[in-house]
């Protein structure tokens, strides 16, 4: 969905506006929500560009491999949760620890704590 940041020459209050749809952006009438008026500043903030997914669950077992090799903690999180999050019956240490590499903990890390804890259910 496209944001646009804008500053208003009037009131100086910052502000973003969100449209659906480019057409929608070209169409509106932008105003301040502050104070109404209309003479506005678009401000350039930042530009996020989304990574395209990756359908984990149609890899081969050698491209899977190769995710775990790379060492990636949220890459190996997305793909423990792509292919297993939603199975109850891979138990509390699986989900603990895709949620561990999904927040970025070094695979090595969990590893020597699931080593350490006897790696059992909790």
């Amino acid at each position: 969905m496209p944001t646009y940041d804008y500053r208003c020459k009037n009131c100086d209050n910052v502000f973003a506006l969100f449209y659906k749809t480019y057409a929608a952006y070209d169409a509106a009438h932008k105003t301040c929500p502050r104070c109404g008026g209309d003479a506005l500043t678009r401000l350039i903030t930042g530009v996020h560009v989304a990574q395209p997914t990756r359908d984990y669950s149609k890899m081969s077992s050698g491209e899977m491999l190769a995710v775990f090799e790379g060492g990636k903690p949220q890459e190996i999180g997305r793909m423990f949760e792509q292919v297993g999050g939603g199975a109850p019956e891979l138990g509390d240490t699986f989900h603990n620890t895709t949620e561990r590499l999904l927040k970025g903990e070094a695979p090595e890390k969990v590893e020597r704590d699931l080593s350490a804890s006897g790696g059992g259910e909790s």
